[in-house]
């Protein structure tokens, strides 16, 4: 058994795998350049959405994506200039639209997201944290019921994975939810969902309770492995060298020039996403919901009501875009026309996205080190599943799942 784990990575995956490891009785000490919670953990739509297991790619992307981009009133956005680096991705990406690698994927994420709400509940039960988690119910809303009937593919993949949602349509939708617009004519519910009042609180509160459980924080960024044999010995960061002998690489989009240094050229890209939180909101949904039209959800949070949602390809490098923004206000003011709000704050992060929609989840080879990154719209539900698992490959406890899908080995031939 492993006697002292660094993990590099203070976002949900980093600090649920850092208590439960720590709940195992191991030597921790968890790094990150900034405070925990403060990446992309901080900005997602704080939704625990267990049905969330079908990926993007799905049958016919590949022909709808051109004329999606080229469409000012749908949430998909590009940097133009950033083009010529995003293509070799995107055509891996859109290899996987057809249906048979549909399935295999949502077959391969329905076990890291189905049980999130317990996963959440487990993690943080008696602890400081345990408040932030909030059970609801998580809607998506449609047009009418044909916009519904039109997405019988995915619902189908989620029914595979047993979620059945409960159709509501006509005046049954605004008596559920009365601050929907009446263009919005029918809702698919899902029970048993929830969500983080918070998310970058949530996170910080969790780093608090690893930190009270006996792990170690340290603010300081990892430049490169110190490896012997191909086994790894210790991490180098800005601020020296810390002896390790396990290493657990959960620091999203920004893992892929740290597995590079491993020999895997890992085809992740940064799917930038935004929110909006429109503070001390009135006449928002009651729930998170799906605002399948505009394709965001919005969130009534502890500050607001935040609305997050929009793909923007542009890398790590460029500042936010004025054109995802503003299509995300219209669309609010499109779906809850009598919105009132105090203020507005905007937020950008970066969705780490690989080509095969499955997160890196295992050892690198036999080197020490472990993948725990990847995991695209589903990081902040899956975190403490993902957590769970990677602390039960270091401790040798088996899991009722195979993880072979995940293993970060699937890229070492580039």
């Amino acid at each position: 058994m492993a006697q002292k784990i660094v993990i590099i990575g203070a976002g949900i995956v980093g600090v649920s795998t850092g208590i439960w490891l720590r709940r195992y009785g191991l030597d921790v000490t968890l790094l990150d350049r900034a405070a925990p919670g403060q990446g992309t953990s901080y900005g997602n739509a704080g939704v625990l959405a267990a049905c969330s297991m079908v990926p993007v790619t799905a049958p016919g992307l590949i022909y709808k994506g051109p004329g999606m981009l080229l469409n000012p009133d749908f949430p998909l956005f590009l940097k133009w200039r950033y083009l010529p680096k995003v293509v070799p991705w995107l055509m891996r990406y859109l290899s996987h639209a057809n249906d048979a690698d549909t399935r295999r994927i949502a077959r391969g994420l329905t076990p890291i997201v189905s049980d999130a709400v317990e996963q959440h509940k487990a993690l943080t039960r008696g602890t400081e944290a345990e408040s932030w988690v909030t059970d609801s119910e998580y809607h998506f809303a449609y047009k009418d019921t044909a916009a519904f009937e039109a997405d019988n593919y995915v619902w189908s993949l989620r029914r595979d994975a047993g979620f059945e949602p409960i159709l509501r349509a006509g005046k049954e939708v605004q008596e559920h939810e009365p601050n929907l617009s009446p263009a919005i004519g029918c809702l698919a519910t899902m029970k048993n969902h929830g969500f983080i009042r918070d998310p970058g609180g949530y996170v910080a509160a969790l780093a608090r309770v690893f930190q009270s459980e006996g792990g170690v924080i340290s603010t300081a960024e990892v430049v490169d492995f110190d490896m012997a044999d191909g086994v790894i010995k210790g991490v180098v960061t800005k601020a020296g060298r810390l002896v390790c002998d396990r290493v657990i690489l959960a620091t999203g989009v920004w893992s892929k020039p740290l597995m590079k240094k491993l020999g895997i050229s890992v085809p992740l890209e940064s799917e930038r996403g935004y929110h909006i939180v429109f503070e001390g909101a009135e006449n928002g949904p009651r729930a998170p919901m799906m605002v399948t039209s505009g394709k965001f959800v919005a969130t009534p949070m502890a500050a607001g009501l935040r609305c997050a949602g929009v793909v923007e390809f542009g890398g790590l490098e460029a500042g936010p875009s004025k054109a995802p923004l503003e299509l995300l206000r219209r669309k609010v003011a499109e779906a809850f026309p009598d919105l009132n709000y105090a203020g507005q704050q905007e937020w950008l992060g970066h969705r780490p996205a690989p080509a095969d929609s499955l997160p890196l989840i295992g050892e690198v080879a036999n080197s020490g080190v472990l993948a725990a990154f990847g995991h695209h719209h589903i990081g902040l539900t899956g975190g403490p599943k993902t957590g769970r698992l990677v602390a039960g490959m270091l401790t040798g406890r088996g899991a009722n799942i195979d993880l072979d899908i995940y293993s970060p080995n699937r890229f070492s031939k580039g």
